[in-house]
């Protein structure tokens, strides 16, 4: 796989879900790929790509506004911007486009437009195993749990999914001891299990069966169990 510092020919629309980018001609999106931000989290859909022209659509989730950034390596570090959409209020959606070429970068989502954000690493390469794995990889939604003391935070109860759609669960413990996430189908039968030790992480992808209540419930050694409805529908 090739390595080398990455030019970015970049062309930002740091728009709302609700604003148009000018009254020019719009550029070619490309490859378009969600990414969900939170507080504490920035999923991005897959972290494999060929070159070409990338559309990131963020969707802030969390309760304050966030600032999305791509980096390129610069140094020992990935410190180079190469992108930015500086604001995305909470509930909003807003793209960040660029036209990328090999090497990695990190997508930083930085709650409160401060810091050095949530960061994830990002490949662009031109071996075509790259698109074969990205699409073993992608999956529909990323759905990441927190646990802190006795509480579950991250999705809501009654979180509405269809039948066919493939999630990613990530779970991060924020606890002194071991957690398990089990998803459940309707008929009560485990579909997925995910132990997370204490101050850990764990994740799967799932792709969900027949419509129905689905469980999350979360279970640890002397604690009671927790538990979310997923509607498949």
């Amino acid at each position: 796989m090739k390595s080398r510092t990455a030019a970015v020919l970049v062309t930002l629309c740091a728009a709302t879900a609700l604003t148009a980018c000018g009254d020019d001609e719009p550029a070619p999106k490309g490859e378009q790929v969600p990414v969900t931000a939170t507080d504490t989290s920035c999923e991005v859909t897959t972290t494999l790509f060929t070159p070409g022209t990338v559309t990131f659509t963020v969707t802030n989730r969390g309760q304050q506004a966030t600032g999305v950034y791509l980096y390129g390596r610069e140094g020992a570090g990935f410190t180079k911007v190469v992108a930015e959409v500086a604001d995305v209020p909470a509930g909003r959606t807003g793209d960040l486009r660029a036209q990328l070429e090999t090497g990695s970068y990190e997508v930083a989502c930085k709650p409160g437009r401060q810091g050095d954000g949530v960061r994830t690493r990002i490949t662009v390469s031109d071996d075509g195993t790259v698109a074969s794995a990205a699409a073993e990889t992608a999956y529909d939604r990323a759905l990441t749990i927190e646990l802190s003391g006795d509480t579950l935070t991250g999705v809501d109860d009654g979180l509405i999914a269809e039948p066919g759609e493939k999630l990613a669960l990530k779970v991060a413990n924020k606890t002194a001891g071991a957690r398990t996430l089990y998803l459940l189908n309707p008929d009560g039968k485990r579909v997925a299990e995910l132990k997370a030790e204490p101050n850990g992480t764990a994740e799967t992808v799932v792709t969900l069966g027949a419509a129905g209540n689905w469980t999350l419930k979360v279970k640890g050694d002397g604690v009671a169990s927790l538990s979310k409805r997923l509607l498949v529908r």
